[in-house]
């Protein structure tokens, strides 16, 4: 598709809410090996090498931890990351070092569910 069909659209980024996007941004940095660009009080952007997709944190002074696995009154996850590993065992470890909780609830063998410190879900899984 030519840009004079769709505009030039390209997807670059996730943009997630918290309260403190700061220190969300840093837990992504380490987790992922990947770069703070920006680092703001109230938006912070981290960047792999290779300067594609990148992930934003923004301020959200109203923010509210998501409950998950969904229920009925709760609030809600808006979405969540999935994240290819190679060795499922070493990248959960690698996830809980750096401040992520196992959830408690894990829908499928070759995918394990995470919370950042935040609340939001991640999932780390292999083929």
């Amino acid at each position: 598709m030519s840009d004079a069909t769709h505009g030039g659209i390209e997807w670059r980024s996730v943009v997630l809410n918290s309260p403190e996007p700061r220190e969300l941004a840093r837990f992504y940095a380490r987790l992922l090996g990947w770069e703070v660009r920006t680092d703001e009080p109230d938006w912070a952007v981290i960047a792999g090498p290779n300067d594609g997709a990148y992930l934003a944190f923004q301020r959200e002074d109203l923010y509210v931890r998501p409950v998950w696995p969904a229920k009925a009154g709760e609030p809600q996850m808006m979405m969540h990351l999935d994240i290819h590993v190679a060795d499922l065992g070493v990248a959960c470890a690698w996830a809980r070092e750096c401040g992520a909780v196992l959830a408690d609830f894990q829908p499928q063998d070759h995918v394990r569910v995470h919370l950042d410190p935040d609340g939001h879900p991640f999932c780390l899984w292999t083929d």
